[in-house]
């Protein structure tokens, strides 16, 4: 019989090191708390004092340093720089033990704790859960860290649930919080909501002006740099991102719209931006307005005007996409003429006079011409101003009817429900019964066709009860806009003219009729 000599391991298979080493082992700690605190930070302050001393204390360990997150979640590991550094390190060999309070501190997440745990393993770092007593070059050390991992990550999933049950709660009741460091205009009053810091709120004012005075996003950035009027994140450069979500948000007009995105994943703290997937609640007069209600929907419905010009709209002048040419519909564009001489002179022409074989024969108008006929068309427009409210109020009545268009709705929603259960039922029943197949798919196709019928009358009448709402609100501001403003105009006024004037069209004769957003034409001349 062969005589077999066990030769012994002389390293260890983790840490590859000689067994017989007496190296000392440096070790690390690990500190984090979830939130900005003053009593976590006072735990912070705690745990980074805690691991400092009790690894220095340890003779055969040497000391390297404590890594620390401080207001980062441990749900995952992307956004914790102090970990990512500690692991880093560890993976370079600067580590050989990291010590931490619990397998929850490491990370609340099961696959990130047992990923990382098995990266050091491969490169000869442990790990020591103080809490649970876990070593992770210990047999059992997976098993129990995978069982521990799972219960932080079910108690994160279950704080992530009441968080978000609070923060709905708050919503249905109406309360509102701001992020008060980059908001604009706005501070934390006394009694919790937003009060208005006054020197602030001129510059929200002044932006609201300069759009409806036809400044578009980039020239307000400008403006406001040239004014040396630092950002909301106090930074000297404007973004027309920033411009656009003042010009928007309706905060602003004292309202505020809750629950504008939400969280798909506890675990990746990933934000939605809701289209109806969760409740939303708007509250109305939830806090001061630094914006009139009417001057903030001016400007949604300038915007909208604006996005549907595209880029039509070039906000060179408030006269832009306004003018618009008798002959062929298109618009006056501002062109200079003489640009190198005494004579220079910026005249408005239509933009499709030379285009194609036959010539718009508009004529070109100069901005003051314009601007006089805009006040005598005004003027002659409020003399009538009763009669036009009267007019605009009648109208609201009418476009406010829906007692036929709603019957219309309900039988064609009903329709399409009464479709839906015949086509569920022909499909159980063709599962269920042997039939002719041709019979069956020409039932089905039939009733599909009449689904989808139904179905587009009810979105084409859904759709024009929506038009006619927003109609109605556009008509209510006009008429409170009208009531607002002077009975005789003596001189020219941008902001006026882009509430007012939906368009003025410029006639062979040199005639302007000026189209208000009620309607209303008042054709004028020199």
């Amino acid at each position: 019989m062969p005589k077999v000599t066990m030769i012994p391991a002389t390293v260890n298979s983790l840490t590859h090191l000689p067994k017989a080493s007496v190296q000392k082992r440096r070790v690390a700690g690990y500190a984090r708390v979830s939130t900005d605190s003053d009593e976590q930070f006072t735990s912070y302050e705690a745990q980074v004092d805690y691991y400092t001393r009790y690894i220095q204390s340890k003779p055969e360990w040497d000391f390297v340093r404590v890594y620390t997150d401080e207001g980062i979640s441990g749900t995952n590991t992307k956004r914790r720089e102090g970990f990512k550094e500690m692991i880093a390190d560890a993976l370079a060999g600067k580590i050989d033990l990291i010590v931490t309070k619990s397998v929850s501190r490491f990370a609340r997440n099961t696959v990130d704790s047992l990923v990382t745990i098995r990266k050091l393993k491969e490169n000869g770092v442990e790990c020591y859960f103080e809490k649970e007593g876990i070593y992770t070059f210990d047999g059992k050390g997976e098993l129990l860290i995978t069982i521990m991992s799972s219960l932080a990550q079910e108690e994160s999933r279950s704080i992530s649930e009441n968080i978000t049950w609070g923060q709905r709660k708050s919503f249905a009741d109406g309360k509102i919080h701001l992020a008060y460091k980059h908001f604009l205009g706005y501070k934390k009053g006394e009694d919790g909501r937003p009060a208005i810091v006054e020197e602030e709120a001129v510059v929200v004012r002044l932006i609201y002006r300069l759009f409806l005075d036809g400044k578009t996003q980039a020239e307000i950035c400008r403006y406001l740099e040239d004014l040396e009027i630092p950002s909301p994140s106090g930074k000297a450069k404007w973004s027309k991102t920033t411009v656009t979500s003042i010009l928007t948000n309706e905060k602003y007009k004292g309202d505020a719209l809750l629950q504008k995105s939400f969280t798909v994943d506890f675990l990746q703290k990933k934000t939605k931006l809701n289209e109806g997937e969760v409740p939303q609640y708007y509250v109305e007069g939830s806090h001061p307005a630094i914006i009139e209600p009417d001057e903030w929907n001016h400007v949604q419905a300038e915007f909208a005007r604006r996005k549907a010009l595209g880029n039509a709209y070039s906000g060179k002048s408030v006269l832009s996409a306004k003018l618009v040419c008798e002959d062929c519909g298109g618009f006056f564009g501002s062109k200079v003429w003489h640009s190198t001489d005494r004579y220079r002179r910026t005249v408005w022409q239509c933009n499709n006079k030379f285009k194609g074989g036959e010539r718009c024969l508009t004529p070109t108008v100069d901005t003051e011409t314009v601007q006089q006929l805009f006040i005598k068309a005004y003027n002659q427009m409020m003399g009538n101003r009763k009669q036009i409210i009267e007019d605009c109020e009648l109208m609201r009545k009418k476009l406010t009817d829906f007692k036929s268009l709603d019957a219309d709705i309900e039988r064609h929603l009903e329709e399409t429900q009464i479709v839906a259960e015949l086509v569920k039922a022909a499909v159980k029943d063709n599962a269920v019964t042997a039939q002719s197949q041709e019979a069956y798919l020409k039932k089905y196709e039939s009733l599909t066709k009449r689904y989808e019928t139904a179905a587009a009358e009810l979105a084409r009448l859904q759709n024009l009860r929506t038009l006619r709402s927003q109609k109605d609100k556009a008509v209510a501001l006009y008429i409170r806009t009208l009531k607002k403003q002077p009975t005789v105009l003596s001189e020219w006024n941008d902001t006026l003219w882009t509430v007012m004037v939906e368009k003025a069209i410029v006639h062979r004769n040199s005639e302007i009729t000026f189209v208000f957003y009620n309607g209303t034409k008042v054709k004028v001349r020199q």
